[in-house]
């Protein structure tokens, strides 16, 4: 059972995140630290999606992406935390960040990335990455956030915070029919 800060009574978990987060933006350091075991599954989840449109054999695990996050997050002393939804949504930014921060410097690696050139043995076989290309989608969310940037943020949302329709109206601050439109 969980119970209210402010009020001293029952809540949901969701109302519980809101009330911590709430707290946390309001300096209360101890929050975070009873925030953490809360939203940790929640946090996992987020970044098994990332993860699974990733190349396979990536470097980075989930459990790291989460703690990648974790730091940035920790970082947002200045956010104005608006509910639960808000939090998801800036933990999805961050992720997608570090993976594209990550992708741009296995590309700066692959172009030479100032490393000394020597002969490839022509035995060797290159390998074959699949999965998401994260630059691309990167890029393109880049251009459909130069002409409409609500829509970009839907995309951001649905896709990669894994939020529903409500809780996008919610973190936009749209009726919910406004946010299914895009």
């Amino acid at each position: 059972m969980l119970y209210s800060y402010k009020t001293g009574g029952a809540i949901s978990s969701s109302e519980a995140v809101t009330d911590l987060l709430l707290a946390w933006g309001a300096g209360d350091s101890g929050a975070l630290e009873r925030l953490t075991p809360l939203v940790h599954q929640e946090l996992r989840r987020l970044a098994r999606g990332y993860m699974g449109r990733e190349r396979p054999g990536h470097t980075l695990q989930t459990t790291a992406l989460v703690n990648e996050a974790y730091l940035k997050l920790v970082n947002c002393s200045l956010v104005r935390w608006q509910d639960r939804a808000h939090f998801f949504a800036m933990c999805a930014r961050l992720m997608r960040q570090i993976l594209v921060d990550l992708a741009r410097a296995r590309e700066y690696g692959k172009r030479g990335g100032g490393a000394e050139r020597i002969t490839l043995d022509e035995n060797v076989a290159a390998g074959v990455e699949t999965g998401a290309d994260v630059l691309a989608l990167d890029l393109a969310l880049d251009e459909l956030k130069s002409f409409d940037e609500r829509k970009c943020r839907v995309v951001e949302l649905k896709f990669f915070a894994g939020l529903n329709t409500d809780e996008i109206a919610e973190v936009l601050g749209v009726c919910a029919a406004r946010a299914r439109s895009g």
